[in-house]
């Protein structure tokens, strides 16, 4: 057994059951009830909910083990990167910052809090959790014959069928899209802060979404549709959604006046908290896709600088042999 796994796996467990420890002693005593109306109120506002603890608690002790498992079999990594797994690591505590910690109950009362969430779930957890490969380790961790029937019923004509529609770059951009700018609709945002299932389910979509979008991007079908059309998709999410922050930052009258009687107390008027939470996916936001489309168009770059390169090769040895088999040379 190679130490260094050995070694990691072990931290892992410890780091579990202190995890377990603190949501069965300490976490129901930070469980907040009622409103946030100062800083001070925050240090109590964790939020112990078993919906959102135990799926993070389940995918830590997955991708924990099947990085045990993928470098005893790959000692050098060539499996996965340790940089790919520092990424899902600070993707998973990204989930957990914007799920369990303050912020959370923050956001029923502040719109631009509830705005950090959510640029939290899509533009920071989704794509670190997307470059660690939790899928390739996700299935590593299963016993050999689950990961066997999940490869049989994932190559399913029907699975594989609509898998192949999702997974499309621009099937993904759309849902995307669609799931950022239905759920800001005011009515459907606002029952997310009366009903906490309709919370639940935006936050949901939020991020399987934003996971589709970036896999799609990064992992899926790019050596076919080539890195100038991921760039294209990529300026154009910034577009949109610049668009969307930048209508809600301009409006001059109160699109979700569910916050209207909570800002008070935060020393901001409900049309200012509006202004912050549109600035926010404005141009923090904006800058995520920019920067993220930039890093894709100097990898095309790069890629069509290696593919001319390998062409003058090719070409060099062919005129190489030619001169060589030519009479009289």
């Amino acid at each position: 057994m190679n130490a260094r796994a050995y070694g990691a796996g072990a931290e892992l467990k410890r780091i579990v059951v202190g995890v377990l420890v603190w949501i069965a002693g300490v976490g129901p005593l930070l469980a907040h009830e009622g409103e946030l109306h100062s800083v001070g109120d925050l240090a109590g506002a964790w939020v112990f909910e078993p919906g959102i603890i135990l799926p993070l608690i389940l995918t830590a002790c997955l991708y924990g083990n099947g990085l045990k498992k993928l470098w005893q079999v790959s000692p050098s990594k060539a499996g996965l990167r340790k940089w790919q797994a520092i990424s899902f690591a600070l993707g998973w505590l990204t989930l957990v910052i914007a799920l369990v910690s303050p912020l959370h109950p923050w956001g029923q009362v502040l719109f631009s809090a509830h705005m950090t969430q959510h640029e939290l779930l899509m533009l920071v957890a989704a794509p670190l959790l997307v470059l660690g490969r939790p899928m390739l380790v996700f299935l590593k961790a299963l016993p050999a014959g689950w990961g066997r029937e999940l490869a049989k019923c994932s190559s399913g004509q029907v699975w594989s069928t609509a898998w192949r529609i999702v997974s499309n770059p621009f099937s993904a951009w759309l849902i995307h899209a669609i799931v950022l700018w239905g759920w800001h609709i005011p009515n459907l945002f606002q029952a997310t802060i009366e009903h906490e299932w309709i919370h639940a389910l935006q936050h949901t979509s939020f991020l399987f979404s934003s996971l589709l979008f970036w896999w799609a991007i990064l992992h899926g079908r790019q050596r076919h549709m080539g890195y100038g059309l991921a760039v294209l998709y990529m300026f154009t999410t910034a577009l949109h959604s610049g668009l969307l922050g930048a209508l809600i930052t301009l409006a001059r009258f109160l699109i979700y006046p569910v916050y209207s009687q909570t800002t008070a107390s935060w020393g901001l008027t409900a049309l200012e908290d509006q202004e912050l939470g549109g600035l926010i996916m404005w141009v923090p936001a904006g800058l995520v896709y920019v920067v993220a489309g930039l890093a894709l168009f100097a990898g095309w770059l790069n890629s069509s600088e290696r593919q001319v390169s390998e062409r003058e090769k090719e070409r060099s040895l062919e005129l190489h042999a030619e001169s060589y088999l030519t009479p009289g040379k």
